[in-house]
């Protein structure tokens, strides 16, 4: 059964939540997993994007956005709006509303910050998750 684990920031501090995803998709990737990232928007698909690239000096995370008709081989796919159909790994959810797909993969990263709204939408996701019975773990950072 699909691993659910919230990581939930503190702060509202701009760019917070992107940093953390970054972070947390370096460290899926050097364990040797695939991450597909299920962004909200284009926007934050390219702003994401760019973001993996330029990260860390120190880092390099191959990675690259997701499209159905050319399915790619990085171990980090970025997508919006598309059901991937890869290695079932690891997902790291940024968009407000649960992928119809998560259950295939075999875990789930649940990222909380930002403003009450998107706290609210958390909030939503864990109690779906939680009324099905899935394996849920909370992070404070």
């Amino acid at each position: 059964m699909t691993r659910v684990d919230f990581y939930i920031l503190q702060h509202d501090r701009a760019g917070a939540g992107e940093q953390l995803t970054c972070k947390l998709t370096e460290k899926a990737y050097k364990l040797g997993h695939q991450v597909y990232i299920n962004v909200a928007s284009d926007q934050q698909l390219k702003q994401l994007d760019d973001l993996l690239w330029t990260y860390r000096d120190s880092s390099f995370l191959p990675h690259e956005r997701y499209s159905a008709e050319d399915p790619a081989g990085q171990p980090i796919l970025l997508g919006h709006d598309v059901e991937p159909d890869v290695p079932n790994d690891v997902l790291v959810n940024l968009a407000n509303d649960i992928p119809a797909f998560f259950s295939r993969f075999n875990r789930v990263v649940e990222l909380v910050c930002g403003n009450e709204s998107q706290r609210e939408a958390a909030r939503t996701r864990y109690r779906y998750y939680m009324d099905r019975g899935y394996t849920l773990n909370t992070h404070k950072l």
